[in-house]
């Protein structure tokens, strides 16, 4: 019995170690710490970069409190930008608070996010209750969120849309052995209002060569011309995932994941992904992983349209096309803390790389000029995620 109690324990601190702790929601209130972050991503002409600090503390045994500020700074020269506009830099700022109550083996939580940029605001509230069941080998959770978003458009004050979304959360964990814990979840989101980005356009078959049509929407010496995309103020997306993590021998761990997705504007995606966990016995824990995305397209997305206004809706963001990508990462952290030193328990460094590849499958590369619309070669890039951070205990 004492060999399963251990094994249990270490499955909860694997679990923490892989960063699959959305799924364990246990009747604990979160240890006290401190996280200070920087993140980088770059690729496909963007790049992301930014602090991010997190504080959580528990008071009266109850309750745990906890405060987020974060920071993406933008730099975008991006396939949509340069081939539609100059590039362009901005800042994003994201301000949390929230609060977990602990009350015999159920935990409600409380937060609030904001966030705001320049041409996009957004707000919202989130709840979530988990229980523990079955002498505490099953949890139960369930969660709401709702968000309010204004969108703008730079150089023209007078463009505000709003966007209501609502985000369904349901989750089961079970540990199954004393070394496999499994847990499936499902998500509802379900978006109302302007979806669109208000700069984007979509292309279309049409006559560059005559002097009326050599403007901005129909570039000199091209056969395609641009009109603005415009998407259902609606949608609906549901997700259902299963984890697992699997302990193994000198404190090492497997986990697995496979998620499909599916909305009403006609995309389907799957996610796979495996990782491994093998800390050591100098103070060093790495995990490695690999994830594999593929999305089919939304019914209204097309890469060229054959007219303008061929159909009601139309896009032509990448982001709705057949596309696929992998991602290889790897992490290390080294907990350089292991006694307590005057109010700090313990603390550990932590550093964090991301490869990714996307594949493009029908969005192609309009850099390439000397070919007809329709000819480009398909689109694909490869981006790369940076993250260091330094955590403590007290």
């Amino acid at each position: 019995m004492v060999v399963v109690v251990i094994n249990l324990r270490q499955l909860f601190v694997i679990a923490w170690l892989t960063g699959m702790t959305s799924f364990i929601q246990a009747a604990i209130l979160p240890e006290d710490r401190a996280d200070a972050l920087f993140h980088v991503y770059d690729g496909g002409g963007v790049t992301i970069s930014g602090p991010s600090i997190l504080v959580r503390k528990e008071f009266a045994q109850k309750f745990s409190v906890s405060g987020n500020y974060y920071v993406d700074s933008i730099s975008s020269a991006s396939i949509d930008v340069i081939t539609r506009a100059s590039e362009y830099s901005e800042e994003r700022t994201e301000n949390s608070v929230g609060i977990d109550y602990l009350h015999n083996k159920t935990i409600m939580g409380l937060a609030y996010t904001k966030s705001d940029e320049n041409d996009f605001n957004a707000q919202s509230a989130h709840f979530t209750i988990s229980q523990d069941l079955f002498g505490d080998l099953s949890t139960l959770s369930l969660g709401y969120s709702r968000g309010w978003d204004e969108v703008g458009r730079r150089g023209d004050p007078l463009f505000s849309k709003d966007v209501d979304r609502h985000h369904y959360r349901l989750s089961l964990s079970q540990i199954v052995t004393k070394n496999l814990l499994l847990n499936l979840g499902y998500e509802a989101i379900t978006d109302e209002g302007f979806l669109n980005n208000p700069y984007r356009k979509v292309r279309y078959l049409g006559n560059s060569n005559s002097q009326a049509d050599a403007t901005q929407e129909c570039p000199s010496g091209r056969n395609y011309c641009y009109e603005d995309e415009l998407y259902p103020n609606t949608r609906t997306s549901n997700s259902i995932a299963l984890r697992s993590i699997y302990y193994l021998a000198h404190r090492a761990a497997l986990k697995g994941e496979y998620r499909y997705f599916t909305d009403t504007w006609g995309i389907g995606a799957q996610t796979y992904e495996i990782g491994y966990t093998y800390p050591t016995d100098n103070h060093w824990i790495y995990d490695f992983r690999y994830r594999y995305y593929r999305q089919k397209q939304a019914s209204f997305y097309n890469d060229l349209f054959a007219y303008q206004e061929a159909q009601s809706y139309r896009a032509r963001d990448k982001e709705l096309s057949t596309y696929n990508n992998h991602t290889f990462g790897v992490s290390a952290s080294y907990e350089f803390l292991r006694k307590s030193w005057k109010f700090i328990d313990r603390g550990t460094i932590n550093f964090a790389w991301d490869h990714i590849r996307f594949q493009y499958d029908n969005f192609r590369d309009l850099r390439t000029e000397t070919v007809i619309a329709g000819d480009e070669p398909l689109y694909k890039f490869s981006a790369n995620i940076f993250q260091t951070y330094i955590s403590v205990w007290y």
